[in-house]
């Protein structure tokens, strides 16, 4: 099956209104800086995100933050040097928030794709973030059980591309990006190389079977 679209309007069309939205990346590495573009024009509102961080200044996430195109905002680090427009959006009332540790954030979305009901997890016991969830005492530590995150759809940025949907990925963009394809339902994968050949299968990162469309974009900040 090809997998290749011809722009990245054309990957984000079917991304609507309301939509839980996984977007890869880890500081500036790796975030499919293409597809927020597209979907920063395509002008669908009310979005959850769920990243890592909630953007810098007014590059990726910061953008559709700008914007009002978010309803909610689920990471580890809302507040990263520059994030300007998350705290203005915060502070108004305009945006929720749910801040996740970074280890429990990746994996919610790694149980997500695995098909794994829940884990527990000792990080977060006894604080505000383990409010409202069940917890446990296993041999005198106490445990937090965390739910997984599943999203509607996953933008990832890949290397590596070719027409089935495998993907790898540039040095630190393997972050986020490889669980985050396996938790969405309908994945999208901006590529910096796209091939109609294979990728040798010992190179491939994210199997195809978690990608439901590729696009070629080359820039890669």
């Amino acid at each position: 099956m090809d997998k290749r679209l011809p722009d990245l309007a054309s990957a984000v069309a079917p991304i609507t209104d309301g939509s839980v939205i996984m977007i890869g990346g880890f500081g500036s590495s790796g975030i499919p800086f293409g597809l927020i573009d597209a979907l920063l024009e395509q002008g669908a509102r009310g979005l959850t995100v769920i990243s890592n961080n909630a953007g810098a200044q007014e590059t990726g996430i910061a953008k559709l933050l700008k914007e009002g195109r978010l309803a909610k905002v689920v990471c580890s680090y809302p507040r990263s040097p520059g994030s300007i427009w998350f705290e203005r959006r915060y502070e108004a009332g305009e945006i929720e928030l749910e801040v996740v540790p970074q280890g429990t954030l990746a994996e919610r979305i790694r149980a997500a794709g695995a098909g794994i009901g829940g884990f527990l997890t000792p990080t977060g016991y006894g604080t505000l973030l383990a409010e409202g969830k069940e917890t446990r005492v296993i041999d005198g530590r106490g445990y937090v059980m965390e739910s997984p995150l599943h999203a509607d759809f996953a933008l990832l940025r890949a290397e590596n591309g070719d027409k089935w949907g495998n993907l790898n990925y540039h040095a630190t963009a393997r972050n986020f990006n490889p669980v985050m394809a396996c938790a969405a339902r309908h994945s999208i994968a901006e590529v910096r190389h796209l091939s109609d050949e294979p990728i040798d299968p010992e190179r491939v990162v994210t199997p195809g079977i978690f990608v439901h469309s590729v696009v070629e974009y080359g820039v890669r900040p």
